[in-house]
């Protein structure tokens, strides 16, 4: 059996390529040159039954011939692709120039969804990158060891809201409140980004004006939702280490999460690190 595997940066890849070899699938690794860590190089040098091809993100159609050549008829998505290189200096090939002209607006899901009609026509069927990870999927209720508290329940039933709200307009997918307002919205930058800039925000206000400062609640609450009709197949939310170390660079106490519809990477180390920072982790129904 094989599995074609379209893999951006971070750690998604990895889990998603162990998960599949231990369910016996030989794969066909497409790395994005300016994504895929080099790491995965390491991996296929000793399995054999992992192969690796390099493609630039503009290489459409050099995507659907590596997979044509290798056989394989099912693919995953798994890793980040920056939603900002859409308007780097990369070059699309003659297929993704004119799907790109033909797409209606360029947010996430519409380029993804146009991408996986063209593998789709070309007999690669796009699967959920949740196929073979759903153990990953976070449960309802509270993660940690500290639930939270009242001020942060208030900042996550209007932050739920906003981020729907957000969300469905394919936005972005994080909003960052305090004390019931949204200090940053989630856009090309990412969900860390977006948790820096309301950490920069607030203390500008306490150096411009620190009698307004005085007055608001300072804790952060972050909250990342999955959008209306999430396609599980690409841009599913996750969070990991790193999101609990930037919160706690970030001053943010709390974080909520939708149930089913967010994986968790590095499960136990996550939770420890935020037990150890006194932040609360939360998901909530979808």
């Amino acid at each position: 059996m094989k599995l074609g595997l379209i893999a951006g940066n971070g750690r998604f890849p990895f889990l998603l390529l162990d998960a599949a070899r231990a369910q016996g699938f030989e794969v066909v690794v497409a790395a994005i040159r300016e994504e895929t860590d080099l790491e995965i190089d390491r991996r296929a040098a000793v399995d054999e039954r992992i192969t690796v091809h390099w493609l630039s993100l503009g290489e459409l159609s050099r995507l659907i011939e590596t997979f044509q050549k290798a056989g394989v008829k099912a693919a995953v998505m798994a890793g980040q692709v920056k939603h900002k290189q859409i308007f780097s200096s990369i070059r699309p090939d003659w297929r993704l120039a004119k799907l790109l002209l033909n797409l209606r607006t360029r947010n996430t899901d519409m380029l993804l969804g146009a991408v996986a009609k063209v593998l789709a026509d070309e007999g690669i069927e796009l699967m959920s990158s949740t196929s073979f990870l759903e153990p990953l999927l976070a449960e309802e209720g509270v993660l940690t060891a500290r639930a939270p508290d009242e001020e942060e329940r208030k900042n996550i039933d209007y932050g739920l809201s906003v981020a729907r709200a957000v969300a469905g307009f394919d936005i972005g997918q994080t909003v960052v409140v305090a004390a019931q307002a949204c200090v940053a919205v989630e856009a090309m930058e990412g969900t860390d980004a977006a948790m820096m800039r309301a950490a920069d925000l607030l203390q500008t206000l306490d150096e411009t004006d620190p009698a307004h400062a005085s007055t608001l609640e300072r804790r952060l609450t972050v909250v990342k939702v999955a959008k209306p009709k999430q396609d599980m197949r690409f841009d599913v939310p996750v969070i990991g280490v790193r999101t609990v170390e930037t919160m706690i660079l970030a001053g943010a106490s709390c974080l909520s999460i939708e149930a089913g519809h967010t994986l968790l990477f590095d499960r136990e180390t996550l939770l420890e690190r935020a037990n150890e920072a006194g932040i609360a982790i939360v998901a909530v129904p979808r």
